[in-house]
C-alpha cells in the first residue's frame, strides 16, 4: 500500500527550510502515522478530537461503516453520541480561549483592485451571531435547509456560519448557475429560504443575480414550490457605512435596492452601471434593515456528531444534479486535519485558496478547515487575468501570502501569457503550493514549480471529490518527494486500492478503478432525499468498496496517477459536469431530436464540451440554431456548461441495441481515426460522414 522506501531519481522536493517545523516532516514520520492512522484509527482520531470542543463525548467506536451492499444498508457513523457546533469550535474558540480575536480571519479582495477590507475573527463572530438571529427570527430552526446564491463576498462566509450556530442545513448554490438549475437545487433540498445579492462583477461582466434568483423563484412558484422568503445582501448598491462588512446600518428610509453604488469601505467603487434591481416586498427582506437591532448574542445550536451540516450539489452521470450531504463532526475534523497536514498550517501562514465557496473546495478550505485553526485567508471575488494577467501575483504579494492553492486550469491560463507577468512580482513570501480539481498536466506542473514557486515550493497535487469531503490522495509537503501530475501517496486513514473490471484487486505497477477500502471521517453520508441512488452509484458495482468514477494507475514506485472520469461526466476548469445534463439541455429544443456529448481535451480548461447534435425532419442546422442551443444550455445549467463545439449529425454510432458508442464519439471529436473494434455498429458507415462534417477544432 505504501512503499517502504521512496525514489532518489525523477522527484522533486521542496525547500529544505520546510522540515524543520513541519508537522510531518519525513517518509518515514507519514508512514508511522499513516500505519497507526489504519490500523488504530479510535486512537488516531481521537487524539485529533481532543483540540476541539464536544458538548458531549462519543460512545462506543469512533468510526462504524457498511461498504457491503449485500450485507445491508450503506451507512457511515462517526462519534456516535458526541454534540458539539461547528460554528463555535471556528469562531468562539478562537476568539474566547485562543485569545484570536484581533486576528484577520479574512483579507477580502473585491473584483477591482482598490476595493479590499480584512474581517477579524471576533468582528466575524459578531456578525454571525447577528446574522443567525435574523435568520432565527425568519422562523428558520434546527434541521431547516437554506439555499444560499451570493457572489465570494465576507457576507457568504456570514451566511453559512449563521446557518450552522443554529443548526440549519445550509445549500450554496454556485453563483454562475443559472435560474433553472438554482431552482432545481432549491426544490429538490426543499429550502425555506434563499439568500442572495442584487449583483456582483467578475471581470467586466455583470451577473445580476438578483433578477436571476427571481427568475428560480418564480419557477419555483410554477412547480408547486413557492419559496417565502429571500434575502437581500446589497453588494454593488451599497451605502458607505461604518462596519467592517459594510452592513451595519439599515438603509434611511429607502427600499433596500435603491441605493448609490459604494464599496465595502466607503470608497466608491470604479464607475459601473448598477443593476436595476426587482423588489416583490411579499417575498423580498433586506439584509441590512433585518440586521439593524439584531443581537449580537447567540448561544450555538448543540447538534448531534451525524446531525447534517450542508448539502452540495455535483453532477450526475443520469443527468439530475445529486445532493451531496455531510454531517458534522466527521467533516469537522477531517477538513480541519488535511487543511494542516498537507498545507503545513502554521500561525502565522497568509493563506489562499482561490476557489469559488459555491464548490467543495470553498466549503473545505475557504471556510471549515482554516478557520478552525484559527487561519489568516484571503478571499478574492476576482478573475485571475482581470484587470491584468499579473492580478494573482499582485495579490500574493500584497498581502504575503505563504500558501497557495489554485486549479490547473487557472495555471494553464497563466502560463499562456509567459512568466514575466509573474517575474514582475517578488513572490519571496510563498512557502507551498497547492492544485486542486483535476489532475494537473506534467507541463503546467513544470512551470507552476519552475516559474510561480522558483523551484522551492513544493506543490501538494490534490485528489479528492465534493463526496470526499477532503484530501484523499495528496503530497505532504515535507515528508513525500514529488512526481509532476502524481497524486502520490494516501492521506491519513484513507485506504485506496485499484480493482480490474471483474473486481480483483491489482498489485503493484497496475491501472484500473480506483476504489476506496474504509471509511473515512469525512465523507458523504447519503444523497440527500435518495439513499437508493447512493448505494447505487457509489457501492453497487463493486460491494465492498466506495466507487470514486475514476481510473488510477500506480507506478513501479507506488506513487498513484489519476488517468480521468470512467464515467459519463467531463472535468471543464476544475468543474465535474454531467454529460446527460447537458444532452437533456439540447434536446429540450425542438428542433433536436437526440444528442450526445462528449469531452476534448482543451490546454487552459482541461477539456471542452463538443456535441452531435441530431436533427427532427424538417428543422435546418444554422448559426441562428448553434446560437440558440448554446444560450439553452448556459439558461438550464450555468455558463461554465457552454458548447465549446456543436456538430450537425444525422445519424450517431449506435450498437445493434441503441446504444450510444460515446468512445467512438470521443474518436471524432478528436480526429483520431483510430477506433479499434466497431464491430458491433449497427451502421459503421455513420462514423466517416462523421469525420467529414467535423467542426474545426483548431486549439
Amino acid at each position: 500500500m505504501i512503499p517502504d522506501k521512496v525514489p532518489k531519481e525523477d522527484v522533486f522536493h521542496g525547500s529544505a527550510d520546510l522540515k524543520k517545523d513541519a508537522h510531518v516532516s519525513s517518509f518515514e514520520k507519514y508512514k508511522e502515522l499513516y500505519m497507526k492512522s489504519i490500523e488504530n484509527p479510535d486512537e488516531f482520531w481521537g487524539d485529533i478530537a481532543k483540540d476541539f470542543f464536544w458538548k458531549t463525548k462519543p460512545k462506543g467506536q469512533f468510526l462504524e461503516y457498511n461498504f457491503d451492499v449485500t450485507r445491508g444498508k450503506i451507512f457511515i457513523k462517526c462519534m456516535e453520541g458526541a454534540s458539539t457546533n461547528i460554528c463555535y469550535n471556528l469562531l468562539d474558540r478562537n476568539v474566547h480561549e485562543k485569545n484570536l480575536g484581533d486576528k484577520v480571519a479574512f483579507y477580502w479582495e473585491g473584483n477591482e483592485p482598490g476595493d479590499e477590507l480584512k474581517v477579524t475573527y471576533r468582528e466575524l463572530l459578531h456578525r454571525v451571531c447577528q446574522f443567525a438571529n435574523v435568520l432565527k427570527s425568519q422562523g428558520v430552526k434546527k434541521g431547516d435547509r437554506v439555499s444560499i446564491y451570493m457572489p465570494m463576498v465576507v457576507e457568504l462566509v456570514v451566511a453559512m456560519l449563521a446557518c450552522v450556530r443554529i443548526g440549519a442545513v445550509h445549500s450554496i448554490v454556485f453563483a454562475g448557475f443559472s435560474a433553472e438549475s438554482l431552482c432545481e437545487r432549491i426544490i429538490d433540498s426543499q429550502c425555506s429560504l434563499l439568500i442572495t445579492a442584487d449583483g456582483f462583477y467578475r471581470g467586466d461582466k455583470l451577473i445580476s443575480l438578483k433578477l436571476l434568483a427571481d427568475e428560480a423563484l418564480q419557477k419555483c412558484r410554477d412547480k408547486g414550490f413557492p419559496v417565502e422568503k429571500c434575502i437581500m445582501l446589497k453588494h454593488l448598491s451599497k451605502e458607505a457605512e461604518d462596519s467592517p462588512l459594510g452592513s451595519q446600518s439599515p438603509p434611511a428610509k429607502r427600499s433596500c435596492p435603491d441605493l448609490q453604488q459604494e464599496n465595502q469601505t466607503g470608497r466608491v467603487k470604479k464607475t459601473r452601471p448598477v443593476p436595476q434591481v426587482p423588489w416583490n416586498p411579499e417575498v423580498d427582506l433586506c439584509w441590512h434593515t433585518l440586521l439593524h437591532g439584531a443581537s449580537s448574542e447567540c448561544d450555538p445550536e448543540w447538534c448531534e456528531s451525524e446531525d447534517p451540516l450542508f448539502i452540495l450539489y455535483t453532477s450526475g452521470s443520469t443527468g439530475k444534479p445529486k445532493g451531496v450531504l455531510h454531517t458534522i463532526s466527521g467533516y469537522m475534523l477531517y477538513t480541519a486535519t488535511t487543511f494542516k497536514l498537507v498545507f503545513d498550517y502554521q500561525p502565522d501562514d497568509v493563506y489562499w485558496c482561490t476557489a469559488d465557496i459555491g464548490w467543495i473546495t470553498g466549503h473545505s478550505y475557504i471556510t471549515y478547515g482554516p478557520l478552525a485553526h484559527g487561519a489568516t485567508s484571503v478571499l478574492f471575488e476576482g478573475l485571475p487575468i482581470y484587470p491584468n494577467v499579473s492580478r494573482m501575483w499582485e495579490i500574493v504579494d500584497k498581502y504575503r501570502v505563504t500558501k497557495f492553492y489554485t486549479a490547473p486550469t487557472a495555471i494553464r491560463l497563466l502560463m499562456k501569457y509567459g512568466s514575466e507577468p509573474v517575474q514582475k512580482y517578488k513572490r519571496d513570501s510563498l512557502k507551498i503550493l497547492g492544485t486542486v480539481g483535476e489532475p494537473i498536466n506534467p507541463e503546467a506542473w513544470q512551470w507552476y514549480y519552475s516559474v510561480v514557486g522558483e523551484k522551492r515550493c513544493p506543490i501538494v497535487d490534490t485528489f479528492w471529490q465534493t463526496e470526499n469531503g477532503g484530501h484523499m490522495l495528496t503530497p505532504l509537503p515535507a515528508a513525500t518527494p514529488m512526481k509532476p501530475g502524481s497524486a502520490t501517496f494516501p492521506f491519513f486513514g484513507v485506504v485506496p486500492a485499484i480493482l480490474n473490471e471483474s473486481g480483483e484487486e491489482l498489485e503493484g505497477p497496475s491501472e484500473g478503478y480506483l476504489v476506496f477500502k474504509q471509511a473515512w471521517p469525512g465523507m458523504m453520508r447519503t444523497v440527500y432525499g435518495n439513499h437508493q441512488r447512493f448505494e447505487t452509484t457509489y457501492f453497487k458495482k463493486f460491494p465492498g468498496y466506495y466507487v470514486t468514477g475514476d481510473g488510477c494507475r500506480r507506478d513501479k514506485d507506488g506513487y498513484y496517477w489519476i488517468t480521468g472520469r470512467i464515467d459519463d461526466m467531463l472535468n471543464v476548469s476544475g468543474h465535474l459536469l454531467s454529460t446527460a445534463e447537458v444532452e437533456s439541455a439540447l434536446v429540450e429544443h425542438e428542433a433536436v431530436a437526440e444528442a450526445a456529448v462528449v469531452g476534448r481535451p482543451h490546454p487552459v480548461k482541461g477539456e471542452s464540451l463538443y456535441c452531435f447534435v441530431t436533427l427532427r425532419d424538417g428543422a435546418t442546422y444554422n448559426q441562428m440554431l448553434e446560437a440558440e442551443l448554446k444560450k439553452l444550455v448556459r439558461e438550464k445549467i450555468g455558463a461554465i456548461a457552454t458548447p465549446d463545439y456543436i456538430q450537425n449529425s444525422p445519424g450517431l454510432p449506435k450498437t445493434r441495441s441503441g446504444k450510444i458508442m460515446r468512445r467512438v464519439l470521443r474518436k471524432i471529436a478528436c480526429n483520431d481515426h483510430d477506433l479499434g473494434d466497431i464491430s458491433t455498429l449497427a451502421d459503421s458507415s455513420v462514423v466517416e460522414q462523421l469525420f467529414q462534417n467535423r467542426c474545426s477544432t483548431a486549439v
